[in-house]
């Protein structure tokens, strides 16, 4: 074990506790994270959403081996009190980790850090470590196993009898995930490695874990099992540190030869492939859950043959058993299931996508000049208002280094374009701010923006919102150069963020991050500033429709409005001069929808190119004010 750390209290909703869960099932997923991890690491309170919860009975139905807390909501650290739980804060820290998914990735990597022996903890996270690292809004697979599974299982236990007789719709989708093929990191290798074994017609010998192994991981029963058996030898295999076999390595010559075409797909070991990772983690309380409740009413999962095997398959991985035991989940022992006839499966083919396009227009034109002229005929063009103080600009001369984005591994150049940026953006929010308001950097980055704010406005309260770790504490390592006492950071996704704010600003909000923001601070009716980026990357998602204004709406179709987005990334510098004016109007017609979709609720917008315009080649911004 390293050192002493600094002690993190670890923040988690309890609503109440029905059988061996306790909800919301995002609590009963974290518990059981730290008991498999077998993490002591974590100071643990449950955040009670009622008024009534003794703490005697919360403690001695919870956890066999962890010490538990109760705490009102009331009593939450004020970063704390901004978020939505789960949340992780150190203590007397002004850094919070919020949402299920960062909170259970910190737990892993931390646990790693106390024990470096701990491997099989680390390799939860996945290849590269990116195991449900996305964020939900843009991720379908973070969104089902983070959001979407836990609130449909949670619904299916709390609704009555004559409400629960179908199968979620997303229950079915998991179904029909763990159906799809596997893709995965250099699969090439394992796919010839099938080919030759169904070539040879040969069942290959799986590890099937028996009690001694699950008891103690030591040893290894070998027993003849159906297809996908190379899978699951090769996901065993990685579990108990084995290698697989050199006869399975070995590849034939003819099936060297193959074309990758050929070769036949992989089946499903675990949620996300061949490997048990973290979202196996999150789904296991859940799915066990719904399968307790199911078996209960007397259902027949026949429909769930995938999910089933999974459940069984998953409770044969080491450790799971104990972790279960000791947060008093008692497994099923369901039956094998074979699949279901065709009949019977037609649900699966009923369940939406939920990024389905609803705006199918067979008769649409591609390229952005018919759109552009389609916009032109019925009055509408691109437009900018004049800038408010295009010559402002901060004395960067004569501020401390730590608050220049030159600061951090960056070019001479590509730091006098991003000052000039900041100029612009700190000129909008110096205009709008009062003493004593709440400022939050949105998709904060390393903290260029936020940093500036804080240490010019020390009278003010600024938040850093972002989800990617290393950046945020690299903005922390700034702000504690400084000294700055007004600062908060907040690793999490922007729909983690629930605190009161005065103001909003981001710069350069990458696709429907914009989007989210914009909506973040009309609903706090919150003034924004937001310099947007990535037009390429926007599309329709579960909670926002383009176009966006009930203008462009009734002109153009999703399909004319994704066209306007593609062209409006064509802004670079090394393209032709006509083009990136093109890209420029089609930034303007994007921006201008998101002005008028504001305007619809009660803002006033502006849009304007910051100064010089050469700062960026996203150099659109956008003020707004409630109205």
């Amino acid at each position: 074990m390293k050192g002493s750390v600094a002690e993190e209290h670890l923040y988690l909703d309890f609503a109440h506790q029905y059988r061996d869960s306790i909800f919301p099932l995002h609590t009963s997923v974290s518990l059981f994270l730290l008991s498999y991890c077998d993490c002591k690491l974590f100071k643990v309170f449950l955040v009670p959403t009622g008024e009534d919860v003794g703490a005697q009975f919360v403690t001695q139905n919870l956890l066999g081996d962890l010490e538990v807390h109760l705490i009102s909501r009331c009593q939450l650290p004020v970063v704390v009190q901004s978020c939505c739980l789960p949340a992780v804060v150190v203590k007397d820290g002004k850094f919070c980790r919020a949402g299920l998914s960062v909170v259970l990735r910190h737990i892993i990597q931390k646990t790693y850090e106390a024990d470096p022996s701990k491997k099989d903890v680390l390799e939860l996270l996945g290849f590269k470590k990116t195991c449900l690292k996305a964020c939900a809004e843009v991720s379908q697979w973070t969104r089902l196993c983070e959001i979407s599974i836990p609130l449909a299982v949670e619904g299916f236990l709390m609704a009555s009898p004559e409400h629960c007789q179908t199968i979620p719709p997303d229950i079915l989708k998991l179904e029909r995930k763990l159906g799809e093929p596997v893709r995965i990191h250099n699969d090439d290798k394992i796919r010839r490695q099938k080919l030759q074994q169904q070539k040879a017609g040969a069942k290959a010998a799986v590890p099937v874990l028996g009690k001694e192994a699950r008891e103690e991981g030591k040893t290894v029963e070998m027993h003849e099992h159906p297809l996908p058996s190379l899978e699951l030898s090769i996901a065993f295999s990685k579990l108990l540190v084995q290698e697989v076999s050199d006869a399975v390595s070995r590849e034939a010559p003819h099936i060297r030869r193959t074309k990758t075409s050929d070769l036949p797909l992989l089946d499903h070991v675990f949620a996300e492939g061949l490997y048990f990772t973290l979202a196996d983690i999150v789904l296991l309380p859940c799915i066990h859950q719904f399968l307790v409740s199911s078996k209960k009413q007397g259902k027949n999962l026949v429909n769930l043959p995938l999910i089933s095997s999974w459940y069984r398959r998953v409770q044969e991985v080491p450790g799971v058993k104990k972790a279960a035991g000791k947060c008093h989940m008692e497994f099923l022992q369901l039956p094998e299931l074979m699949s279901a006839p065709e009949e019977q499966l037609q649900d699966f083919s009923s369940v939406p996508d939920e990024l389905e396009e609803e705006n199918d227009d067979s008769h649409f034109i591609g390229g952005p000049r018919p759109t552009m002229t389609k916009l032109m005929e019925n009055g509408i063009e691109a437009k900018f208002s004049p800038h408010p103080c295009p010559n402002w600009t901060l004395d960067w001369t004569n501020l401390p280094s730590a608050v220049s984005p030159g600061e951090g591994k960056m070019s001479r150049d590509r730091a006098l374009r991003k000052q000039q940026q900041l100029n612009n953006l700190v000129a909008a929010v110096t205009k709008l701010a009062k003493p004593g308001d709440v400022i939050v950097d949105f998709c904060s980055g390393g903290g260029h923006v936020g940093i500036v704010l804080a240490h010019m406005m020390p009278s003010c309260q600024v938040v850093l919102i972002e989800n990617k770790e290393l950046s945020l504490m690299r903005a922390k390592d700034r702000s504690d150069e400084l000294g700055l006492n007004n600062i908060w950071f907040i690793q999490a996704n922007l729909d983690y963020f629930n605190g009161t704010f005065n103001i909003g600003v981001a710069l350069h909000a990458c696709g429907v991050a914009t989007d989210m923001v914009i909506e973040h601070c009309i609903k706090a009716r919150a003034a924004f500033v937001i310099s947007p980026c990535c037009y390429g990357f926007i599309q329709n998602t579960v909670k926002f429709k383009y176009p966006r204004s009930h203008q462009f709406k009734e002109i153009l179709s999703y399909k004319e409005h994704m066209i306007l987005c593609r062209f409006a990334d064509q802004t670079a510098v090394q393209l032709p001069p006509e083009r990136r004016l093109i890209g420029k109007q089609c930034m303007g017609l994007v921006d201008l929808d998101r002005a008028w979709a504001a305007e619809e609720r009660n803002y006033s917008v502006q849009v304007i190119s910051m100064e010089p315009e050469s700062c960026s080649p996203k150099n659109n911004m956008f003020v707004g004010i409630p109205t």
